[in-house]
């Protein structure tokens, strides 16, 4: 215990060496001389909290809430002084808030520590005792034999001792770890590799030295023998290996990136509201204190008659008095500040994300995928995008590969029925069908065939060989699993023009040729790395001869061949490119004995190195891979996904700009952005690449400057490749920014993951500040999705690491309009209008407080009861807001996808912005002081209020009592700041009916109740009978209706007279879906069906407040998780071209 605490305070390392030695079965010597080595416990911990520390921890973290902890400190001091309202009215909403936010994370922290568990107590077999012993997960300590069978995972990161094959090979996959559905291959050391029993196992006696952990993946042991937890075990019965990291020392648990707290423009502005309301409670709270104190000058009022002080008043220090009245002032002011704001956001935006998961329009019923929300705190920036960083590959494309082409010895061949057919032929020309191969396309298939890291399906390699060959191939139903989408479809294409690879057996590759079947002994594999951007093999021929084969990007391949159509290959590269195929070049090499010699022998020492192993690989395989014969190069298609183009261009008119990412080359990057639509044919593509200095690079930009400059009229595209955007960035970064903020459209390829980050960065922290959204679904896009303000993976085929780390995962790219558009668009609406609301009502709640005090010589009197203060938040008007938060659509969600313009309304935080901000505000000031002057001019001298009408004193105070008058303020308030609700609601439910004139309906049936009965657990009762004394007054109703008219005439008409002189394009377009006859959705699915006899008069009112309130209407039989499909007409602006029918 002591040394976790010292480890927990950094004082004592737990690794105080740079390396690790393992005994393997924990057979450790027996002399004196070995002292053991602490490591960690095979224990994932993902969770947040503990039983113990849950409660100390969490409370912590919110008060560290600006507002929390301003109502703890206020709580405090109506317990420490004398104040004139209760704890309770702080302190119970405070508990509330508290309470729902502790639940909601403590849920979450309990499934994770459900998840935790399940991993942590997974059954796993050990090898002990001279046999398989089953035992927990977290069990295992460092130094095991582990056993894993056929798709399990592995529990703890091992080194490969043996697996069933002869070998000591196995096949993995990695896509929970870095996002790769490949088979990776790892093959055990020979001296282990023949241990394939448990008998044979516990006999070894052996010692492994390594590293410390460290969060590289593939640097301790490399890639071929280490097998990482998390990863899978595919293609293969069992293995056997020894474990090395366990817990939170593996790869997988160092690699666990907690993603940065990401806080939207709307928290922000409420936190500038927050300190500005502040600045405003203070003021009345130093203004109360003075001018009582003003006031108290006159002796009279210092010390009345009836309220005398005692000896000890007299005598307190004056400072202190004035403190302890400007507290009790704070107090009595603090409601202000809304804190049941927070919780009601919180809960808007947890219930409100269910939505994006129930939308059907965001379904994909091929891969029975719907959207999920990961984050559901950012739901409100979808409606605030500015800029959209999207990956090409999986992305924009299917990810699924199809051959198209191919150059073979300076000729394009064409794939036609499964005949490789030259170009300019037909399957029908004579030349077109052949029952042979050249020897150059033979050479050709054969290298692709070998080349690769595909495997085939373990049920699948017995028997195989028993193949019919045709003129139009091999018929074979062989199911190959691939490193990359390229390669799979390289290698089928092979097998139907008549080369196939029927697998691996032992050390060898067995290919058939024509039906005639060939065995080449695989000698070793130069893994691709994204430095080289090329793969080889080296096998021995059926006659003996060592080849090299090799296959990568043109710009990794041509420069090192020496032989072959170079050229001619070099220009069929880039037309394969310009048609929008992934190009690989393919080329060989013919190594005599003594240079394979050589080679083998450098190999086996840089790949057993402890020290800069990476650096002698990278060596020898360069030396390795030079003085090639160009065999030729192949083009493969990855097709677009379905509406991309129509996707990107709906973008656009929203005014979001769109970059694309991408790794390819740029030819085919190019050719793929005006397919899709990202460049248009008649833009201006302006290009930065090939750049090799900081001088040429930031001429070019100073060019490209002055081109968009002086061709301000039209469209430009820019193009930047990887090492020119790098130059641009270290020196030049504010040119290259002006550059591409005056683009319509940047692409960006040859990419490294790390710089698609640096790219969203740049864009964050540029003086305008935009909102990002980056979106992606393969590994490498992971560190621009956690980059971005809004991160969103796409279910896509390369592994689920990008959709775990996004904030929102689609499957499509095409559900991004709908996403951004409509549910963005309503998100924010609905957030904004929470926002300005809460502090509206609260400022119409504390006003007639602060006025209230010249009336009573600011004694600090409570305008209202105690009861009152606590429930206005809570119960009185909680709920319409909230419903509003929810199920608001102020525009129907067809109009907003068909006029993407719209979304240009909302963007830059507008609708929270100062001139919002201010007409909100000042709408409260204005609503309050009608509320209190309206009230005390009205009723002031009303004498019906006694029952016998007589009139004690000519003094109307006297009479018209101080909670009699609190509690008509109240009661015009609740019911004005609800009715003012409900002409911000464009969109009526039930719920909304039932919780608008619900909450109003409660209040009176509450206030009865409760000033009804003698409580006897109340020590006074001060509302006693006065509710109903108030409404048996007739002049009261009276007056509560002119008060809540008078509040919200003017509003109406400013809503009106803007509408119609000033209109803004989404009210244009709330007139025009009324007057189309589109009735807006309730929360399920709800058309009006007739009209009423008043529907004439209704139209003119839904016109002029541009509000949709269907009176009678029709429900679908559906289930919550359903939205609307009914087709109906949507009539266009007078400016567009032509009606529409959705």
């Amino acid at each position: 215990m002591l040394r976790w605490i010292r480890q927990q305070l950094g004082f004592d390392p737990p690794h105080q060496s740079d390396t690790r030695t393992i005994y393997i079965a924990n057979r450790f010597p027996q002399n004196g001389h070995y002292i053991p080595q602490k490591f960690a416990e095979n224990r994932i911990i993902s969770s947040k909290y503990t039983v113990w520390n849950f409660i100390p921890k969490n409370l912590f973290e919110q008060f560290r809430r600006v507002a929390n902890f301003y109502f703890l400190i206020i709580f405090l001091v109506q317990l420490m002084i004398d104040t004139p309202t209760s704890p309770i009215t702080s302190g119970l909403p405070l508990f509330f808030v508290i309470t729902v936010t502790a639940i909601k994370q403590g849920y979450e922290d309990w499934l994770r520590h459900k998840a935790d568990n399940e991993v942590n107590g997974a059954p796993v077999y050990v090898v002990r005792s001279g046999g398989l012993v089953k035992t927990r997960s977290k069990n295992i300590r460092v130094g095991d034999i582990v056993r894993v069978a056929k798709d399990e995972t592995f529990p703890v990161d091992l080194v490969l001792l043996s697996s069933d094959r002869v070998d000591g090979s196995c096949h993995v996959t990695t896509a929970s770890l870095d996002g790769e559905t490949n088979l990776k291959t790892h093959v055990a050391v020979p001296e282990t590799a023949v241990l394939q029993s448990v008998a044979n196992l516990d006999t070894l006696v052996a010692v492994i030295e390594c590293q410390q952990p460290e969060a590289d993946l593939y640097r301790p042991l490399g890639p071929e023998s280490l097998l990482l937890r998390g990863a899978r075990l595919k293609n293969t019965k069992e293995i056997f290996g020894v474990a090395v990291y366990t817990g939170m020392e593996t790869k997988m648990a160092l690699n666990y990136k907690s993603k940065s707290q990401k806080r939207s423009a709307v928290e922000k502005s409420m936190n500038s509201f927050l300190i500005i309301y502040l600045i405003i409670l203070l003021f009345e709270a130093v203004l109360s204190t003075i001018l009582k104190y003003a006031w108290q000058a006159e002796e009279k009022w210092d010390e009345p008659w009836y309220d005398q002080k005692t000896e000890h008043e007299r005598n307190s220090s004056k400072i202190l008095r004035f403190i302890s009245d400007f507290l009790a002032f704070l107090v009595l002011y603090n409601f202000i500040i809304p804190i049941s704001l927070y919780v009601t956001v919180e809960m808007q935006k947890f219930l409100g994300s269910f939505f994006i998961g129930w939308d059907l329009d965001l379904y994909h019923e091929e891969t029975n995928q719907r959207a999920q929300v990961n984050t559901s705190d950012l739901n409100e920036e979808l409606g605030q995008v500015e800029y959209v960083f999207t990956d090409k590959t999986g992305t924009l494309t299917e990810n699924e590969m199809q051959f198209r082409e191919c150059s073979i010895n300076g000729i394009k061949y064409q794939e036609i029925n499964g005949k490789l057919v030259p170009e300019g032929l037909t399957e029908d020309s004579p030349d077109g069908i052949r029952l042979s191969l050249m020897k150059e396309e033979e050479l050709f298939l054969k290298a692709v065939c070998l080349c690769h890291t595909v495997h085939i399906s373990a049920d699948q390699t017995d028997g195989i060989g028993d193949g019919h060959w045709r003129a139009n191939g091999i018929v074979s139903q062989l199911e190959y699993y691939a490193s990359s989408p390229d390669e799979k479809a390289l290698v089928e294409a092979a097998s139907r023009v008549g080369v196939v690879f029927t697998g691996t057996n032992g050390e060898g590759m067995e290919v058939k040729s024509l039906g005639k079947p060939e065995r080449f002994k695989l000698l070793h594999v130069l893994e691709f790395d994204p430095n080289r951007r090329r793969m080889s093999v080296i096998v021995e021929s059926p006659s003996g001869e060592k080849l090299l084969f090799t296959k990568g990007a043109e710009s990794s391949i041509l420069p090192h061949s020496r032989g072959g159509e170079i050229d001619k290959t070099r220009i069929h590269v880039d037309e394969f490119a310009l048609k929008g195929l992934r190009t690989l070049c393919v080329a060989y090499r013919r190594f005599t004995a003594e240079e394979y010699q050589e080679i083998d022998r450098r190999l086996h020492e840089a790949r057993t190195a402890l020290q800069q192993r990476e650096e002698r690989l990278a060596d020898v395989f360069n030396f390795i891979e030079k003085d090639l014969e160009l065999l030729g190069a192949t083009g493969v298609e990855d097709k677009l996904q379905d509406k991309v183009q129509e996707t990107i261009e709906a973008l656009r008119l929203a005014g979001i700009k769109v970059w694309v990412l991408t790794g390819d080359k740029h030819e085919t990057a190019v050719s793929v952005s005006l397919s899709c639509g990202h460049f248009h044919r008649t833009m201006n593509i302006l290009e930065l690449v090939q750049h090799k200095s900081d001088s040429t690079c930031a001429e070019q930009l100073r060019q490209l400057a002055r081109r968009i400059k002086d061709d301000h009229v039209i469209q430009h595209g820019l193009v930047v490749d990887g090492t020119s955007l790098s130059l641009a960035l270290r020196e030049h970064e504010k040119l290259f920014m002006e550059v591409c903020r005056n683009c319509s459209a940047v692409l960006c390829c040859r990419m490294a993951p790390l710089q698609k980050a640096k790219v969203v960065r740049l864009l964050k922290t540029s003086p305008e500040k935009p909102i990002t959204l980056a979106i992606g679904d393969g590994a490498n896009d992971v560190s621009m999705i956690q980059e971005a303000h809004v991160g969103i993976g796409i279910m896509g085929k390369e592994g689920r690491q990008a959709v775990r780390n996004s904030d929102y995962a689609i499957a499509r790219f095409k559900f991004l309009s709908k996403l951004l558009l409509v549910h963005g668009h309503f998100y924010y609406i609905r957030i904004a209008t929470l926002v300005q609301y809460f502090f509206y009502k609260n400022v119409c709640f504390i006003t007639p407080q602060f006025l209230y005090q010249f009336f009573c010589l600011f004694s600090q009197q409570t305008l209202y009861d105690s009861v009152y203060l606590t429930l206005y938040n809570i119960s009185f008007t909680s709920l319409p807001i909230l419903m509003y938060s929810l199920f608001e659509q102020h525009v129907h969600p067809h109009v907003l996808q068909s006029k993407p313009t719209l979304y240009r309304d909302i963007r830059k935080n507008a609708l929270l912005g100062f001139k919002p901000f201010l007409y909100w505000t000042i709408l409260g000031f204005s609503h309050a002081f009608v509320f209190f002057y309206g009230s005390y001019l009205l009723m002031g001298e009303d004498t019906s209020l006694l029952g016998n009408g007589q009139i004690l004193k000519p003094n109307r105070q006297m009479m018209f009592g101080n909670w009699t008058f609190g509690t008509l303020v109240f009661t015009v308030m609740v019911i004005t700041v609800t009715v003012k609700m409900a002409l911000e609601t464009h969109f009526w439910t039930w719920i909304n009916h039932f919780v608008t004139w619900g909450s109003i309906v409660f209040y009176f049936l509450f206030s009865l109740f409760y000033g009804g009965i003698i409580w006897p657990f109340l020590h006074t009762q001060d509302m006693y009978f006065v509710f109903v004394q108030l409404l048996s007054s007739g002049s009261v109703w009276f007056a509560i209706i002119i008060i809540v008219v008078t509040c919200l005439f003017l509003d109406v008409v400013k809503k009106v007279l803007c509408r119609h002189l000033q209109p803004t394009s989404t009210e244009k377009a709330q007139l025009t879906e009324t007057g189309s006859g589109i009735n807006c959705l309730d929360s399920m699915c709800c058309f009006s069906d007739g009209e009423t006899a008043c529907a004439s008069v209704r139209r003119m009112l839904e016109r002029l407040m541009g509000r949709c309130s269907p009176t009678r209407v029709s429900r679908c039989g559906i289930s919550l998780n359903s939205l609307c499909c009914r087709r109906f007409s949507y009539k266009l602006e007078p400016d567009e071209p032509a009606a529409i029918d959705v």
